[in-house]
């Protein structure tokens, strides 16, 4: 079976590397150490691919055409899509995909119930350009990209996400090559609301217990406090973006997370944070 070595959570506003300076310098500090830690443990974990879960932004799902997730089948991914690539600041790059553990996943996921489709092509924005910046700056990595609808009503709910991670976990531990070396990571949130008449706040409060909800290591009692209606409510439009690290949450069975780094930054416009599961030492309980 392939193994499982990381699993991460970690937002992806493009003011991280499209305006990080108007930032306050303490907040650009602990952001970059932050996300910079993150990276190397993940490297450090030498996976051989990553698969992710990311929001979509209505870029490759229009409104009337829209699925709970959608996973990117190809061999070759781009980004960022020319229209975004002066707000990331981030300049073209490339990095391998894998279409066949793809499209493993979409067979497999699809005959499990979940509302899953399938592109060979998708464009990038900040879903994946601002993480992979952090967390793979030579995009030696190759991607499994996985994209969700959580702005489009009916949003997939956080026990339908948890669900969907449990079931990618057991589809690494049972179907992918035996070799295979898998990192996760769901990206996404903070708090925040693009566009919205909380976008000029960061609900603070929100975040802080969201990251300590995770750290206690109690998937139930995730799924029964942290609502949809709860994320609206700290930032609507891009708050539920959280059910991606959910998702992660839902690889990880009963351990807590690590919060490596968290800031209220209101000049990025959101909650800015980043957390992984450690993988060593004893299998969580399921």
């Amino acid at each position: 079976m392939a193994e499982l070595v990381f699993v991460t959570g970690l937002s992806h506003a493009p003011g991280l590397t499209g305006w990080l300076d108007r930032a306050p310098q303490k907040e650009q500090q602990s952001l970059t150490e932050g996300f910079n830690l993150l990276g190397k443990k993940l490297r450090a974990a030498k996976p051989d691919l990553i698969i992710g879960l990311a929001n979509d932004h209505v870029l490759n799902m229009p409104v009337d055409n829209q699925h709970d997730f959608c996973v990117g089948i190809s061999d070759s991914w781009s980004g960022p899509a020319e229209w975004f690539q002066d707000w990331v600041n981030i300049g073209t790059y490339q990095v391998d995909g894998n279409a066949q553990v793809a499209g493993v996943l979409l067979n497999q996921l699809s005959t499990q119930g979940f509302d899953i489709v399938s592109k060979v092509e998708l464009l990038f924005d900040d879903n994946w350009s601002v993480p992979l910046k952090y967390l793979t700056p030579d995009y030696d990595i190759p991607l499994v990209p996985i994209h969700m609808n959580c702005i489009v009503p009916p949003v997939p709910s956080p026990r339908k996400c948890f669900d969907f991670g449990r079931a990618v976990q057991k589809i690494i531990e049972n179907s992918l090559p035996s070799d295979l070396r898998v990192a996760f990571m769901g990206t996404g949130g903070l708090s925040h609301d693009p566009g919205g008449p909380k976008y000029f706040e960061v609900d603070e409060e929100f975040d802080r217990w969201f990251l300590a909800l995770l750290e206690e290591g109690d998937p139930e009692k995730v799924l029964r406090e942290c609502t949809l209606e709860k994320m609206s409510a700290a930032g609507d439009g891009g708050t539920a973006e959280l059910i991606a690290w959910i998702a992660a949450m839902g690889m990880v069975g009963d351990r807590g997370s690590v919060t490596i780094c968290y800031e209220p930054s209101v000049e990025l416009r959101c909650g800015m944070g980043c957390v992984y599961w450690e993988m060593e030492g004893e299998p969580a309980n399921a």
